[in-house]
């Protein structure tokens, strides 16, 4: 990988570890979600480059899921939530694209 893709990457995990105010506890039946962004960092690469998603991302968009509209919502995380390679990592994961109120 080039010094200037691990840089790019470094300073998007930056940016988004500083925006990671977003936090709400959702309760999903009997399960209770701590929406935290930075939980979904281990997608960020599939998400901004396109490629398999890991283990890791899948079990994290799993745990996350009820959180995405969330992020949608929200003008910071739209742009990742809602590109083309976040369809295709959601899609590669089984979890299906929210239909948010």
């Amino acid at each position: 990988m080039k010094f200037s893709t691990l840089a790019c990457i470094a300073f998007v995990v930056v940016v988004v570890s500083s925006l990671a105010p977003t936090k709400a506890s959702l309760v999903s039946g009997s399960e209770k979600v701590t929406c935290v962004v930075t939980e979904l960092t281990p997608c960020l690469t599939a998400i901004l480059f396109g490629g398999q998603p890991s283990t890791e991302c899948c079990g994290k968009l799993k745990e996350q899921k009820s959180c995405l509209c969330e992020y949608i919502k929200n003008p910071m995380y739209v742009q990742y939530v809602s590109s083309e390679n976040a369809h295709k990592v959601l899609a590669a994961c089984g979890v299906p694209y929210p239909t948010c109120p």
